[in-house]
């Protein structure tokens, strides 16, 4: 009896710290069986939405392998173990009507329930050569065993699923990721006489900033940089019909305003409550050197010349979304040396340690020095914000007038 005790001790100890399924059910049944000298044990795992056991590990079974299946209440002992919740012990297994034959050795079979509260877990069994093998007291150490058995096998369980949910999540996440990735310009645009160039840093696996580089008729190019509101699959979501309707209206050659005012129209009726895109769009005329651009609510573009640097405001513009409304156009001459830079607020917005923000100024500063470009801005807020990170998708397009300022 102390002995039987020990082993129960030990093995519920052992059995409580192993979190991997399969694992986990493999040392039960060999342990026990070696402990108690059985011909066979076995863990069936109870499938609710099948109303079957599965076999799901087994010792010293000669005709049956994992996988094999019992109806609930309809086959063997286990079946009729798991519909009562009852134990159920055949000291002779010859006389037993529920018994299904396996070993030919085996003359006593118990078959347990693995219960956590009212819950079913599984039924394991355990088969000995002898007749009425189980005394009273090794049964009731063998009910204290499953019971640990069956909070160990639900957690293992839990922690199965968690990963596997964990798993396919991170396997959306990088498809979803590369989708995205996908929908941004591969390359920066060959524009004779001007260097155009785009970068964007999602601050998760995907993110609801966007950028594109749009070919229209006549050597125009459509320029565009949005905002989703929101974070995560949702604003990406959201991002991606954004760009397919902006590209189609697009390419109808409307100026950046019309083209603003008709895809808000859209945004308007389709767009969940409380969801808005800022976008500033252009146009940029490599021919005449002049850009024209509106805003639906995002941040001023900066006009950088020389040693001078200075926001661009439009008069009307709000995000996209919300309400019907007008925009504004903005033409501007670009010169030689001359470099227009569109942002989006997770560059504005970076914190460093100190919760300080990057700001306007810094990004005036940056910009104010010589052969700065999209990537050189992100590094100066990446090393502003330190350790802290980026916690808002970053994303920048530049237009720089190529030839020497005069």
């Amino acid at each position: 009896m102390m002995d039987d005790l020990l082993r129960l001790q030990k093995a519920s100890q052992r059995i409580s710290s192993i979190l991997d399924l399969d694992q986990l059910i493999d040392r039960i049944v060999n342990e026990i069986a070696c402990s108690f000298g059985l011909v066979e044990a076995n863990v069936f795992l109870y499938e609710e939405n099948r109303a079957e056991l599965v076999l799901a590990s087994v010792h010293g079974c000669t005709m049956y392998g994992k996988g094999r299946c019992l109806k609930l209440g309809q086959e063997g002992l286990v079946g009729y173990v798991a519909a009562t919740g009852q134990m159920r012990y055949a000291p002779d297994v010859r006389k037993d009507p529920y018994y299904l034959p396996c070993e030919e050795s085996t003359l006593s079979e118990v078959a347990i329930p693995l219960l956590v509260g009212e819950l079913l877990v599984g039924v394991f069994t355990a088969s000995h050569p002898q007749l009425n093998a189980f005394p009273p007291q090794q049964l009731k150490i063998l009910q204290a065993l499953c019971s640990h058995i069956a909070v160990a096998v639900q957690n293992a369980r839990l922690f199965q699923q968690e990963r596997q949910e964990r798993e396919q999540m991170t396997r959306d996440a990088i498809e979803a990721q590369s989708i995205q990735q996908a929908l941004l310009p591969r390359s920066s645009p060959y524009i004779p006489g001007f260097a155009v160039s785009g970068l964007c840093i999602p601050a998760g696996a995907v993110g609801g900033d966007w950028y594109d580089f749009i070919p229209m008729n006549d050597g125009l190019w459509g320029l565009v940089l949005a905002d989703v509101s929101g974070k995560g699959t949702a604003a990406a979501l959201l991002m991606a019909a954004t760009r397919g309707i902006l590209r189609s209206l697009a390419e109808a050659c409307c100026t950046p305003g019309e083209v603003l005012q008709r895809l808000n129209q859209l945004l308007v009726e389709d767009f969940p409550p409380a969801r808005f895109v800022t976008m500033v769009y252009a146009v940029l005329n490599p021919a005449k050197r002049t850009l024209t651009f509106a805003n639906a609510g995002h941040l001023e573009p900066l006009l950088v010349h020389g040693q001078e640097a200075r926001f661009l405001n439009t008069d009307a513009g709000m995000p996209l979304g919300l309400g019907l409304g007008d925009f504004s156009e903005v033409e501007i001459e670009l010169t030689p040396g001359s470099r227009l830079v569109f942002y989006s607020d997770g560059i504005t917005e970076a914190q460093n340690p100190e919760e300080e923000e990057y700001g306007q100024l810094r990004l005036k500063e940056h910009l104010l020095q010589p052969e700065t470009s999209a990537e050189s801005l992100l590094a100066d807020v990446r090393s502003f914000a330190s350790g802290s990170g980026l916690h808002d998708d970053a994303t920048v397009i530049t237009v720089r007038m190529l030839g020497e300022p005069q």
